[in-house]
């Protein structure tokens, strides 16, 4: 069971806690930038809209682009139900075809999650992504993190894997790994400076909130939620969390 607490109006979980407030503080800001103007946004691999449907529902216009027929289906319900079916556009594709599939310079803000991991080529990825924004914009970018997928084969006593993940350059445990590739802060750094943006702040997603079992979430789901966000920025416990957060601008 995850913990909730509301931050604005999205549904706000321990296991999304620290996307949502970097999000929360661009939305401010670009809100002043642009006099209140909504903002394009475009979701890559956004699947059944669980960011984009609450950005749409706070004003703002989405495109959720997704390589699954069925996700982008429960997208377009969810939509609906929440009355903002004329602000969010479904479009099938996977990330590795981004960039024939949104304008240059359209997006001011472009949610990249769970994708680089699974794409054949991540830096064609950032690329396109980089591209899609306009002068100011930025990105939010959330992989899988080589760090927490060791520690937790180690503490499974799959210690073969985690050796693999360590030595491996992809960051893999092997040819079954269901991922192609993992990321540390400084790796993911690299992918978006390489292509030009400016990375601005990197947290820790899911610190302790997969580690706890599920009687302790669910007896103070406040303090699981407030202890995530005080450890997000904190290293060591960022580069440990089983994703990394990176919010970086054009």
């Amino acid at each position: 069971m995850e913990t909730s607490a509301r931050i604005g109006r999205p549904h706000v979980t321990a296991r999304t806690a620290a996307v949502w407030a970097v999000l929360r503080r661009e939305l401010d800001r670009q809100a002043d930038r642009l006099d209140g103007r909504a903002l394009t946004v475009l979701d890559v691999g956004g699947g059944t809209g669980g960011f984009a449907v609450p950005l749409a529902e706070a004003g703002h216009t989405v495109t959720v682009i997704d390589a699954s027929p069925d996700a982008l289906a429960a997208l377009t319900r969810r939509a609906s139900d929440a009355g903002v079916a004329d602000r969010v556009r479904a479009v099938q594709g996977d990330g590795d075809a981004l960039a024939s599939l949104v304008d240059p310079a359209s997006a001011d803000l472009v949610l990249c999650h769970a994708v680089l991991e699974v794409v054949d080529d991540p830096n064609r990825v950032a690329s396109a992504i980089a591209a899609a924004l306009r002068p100011g914009g930025a990105v939010s970018l959330l992989v899988a993190s080589r760090a927490a997928a060791i520690l937790g084969r180690a503490v499974n006593g799959h210690l073969r894997a985690a050796a693999a993940l360590v030595t491996d350059p992809a960051g893999r445990a092997g040819p079954r790994d269901t991922l192609l590739r993992r990321f540390d802060a400084e790796s993911a750094t690299a992918l978006l400076t390489a292509v030009g943006l400016t990375v601005e702040e990197t947290h820790g997603v899911r610190v302790v909130a997969d580690l706890l079992p599920a009687t302790v979430l669910e007896e103070d789901p406040q303090a699981v939620l407030d202890l995530e966000l005080e450890l997000s920025a904190r290293p060591p416990f960022r580069d440990i969390a089983s994703q990394l957060h990176l919010f970086a601008r054009r």
